[in-house]
């Protein structure tokens, strides 16, 4: 959930793939309880985050060519539906790990 314009390309595509993957999870109503533990993931605003991805990817010249399909989330349970994730502490771990994404974080 850090801003897309704060990651670097590798980082933010990175992310494209994984929301995807999500979707392929939440769609055969496998588990995700390990990463909404972990305080990764917001599953009620996965198709926003996919569109901020997305219009991000525009904007650096990269084509986009995969919707995202829309995911039922009826079989988690409500505080796994509305798990939200701490920005502040995803910012600072992205920085600390990645130099590119620590560059485009200060601009």
């Amino acid at each position: 959930m850090v801003d897309p314009v704060t990651m670097c390309d590798r980082h933010l595509l990175g992310e494209h793939v994984e929301i995807h993957m999500l979707a392929g999870t939440l769609a055969r109503h496998r588990s995700i309880d390990g990463f909404i533990a972990k305080g990764l993931l917001e599953p009620a605003a996965m198709a926003e985050r996919h569109a901020r991805l997305v219009e991000e990817m525009g904007r650096r010249g990269f084509a986009h060519r995969s919707p995202l399909p829309k995911s039922d989330l009826g079989y988690l349970s409500p505080e796994a539906r509305e798990a939200r994730v701490d920005t502040a502490v995803s910012a600072t771990e992205l920085a600390r790990r990645c130099e590119r994404c620590r560059e485009r974080s200060v601009r």
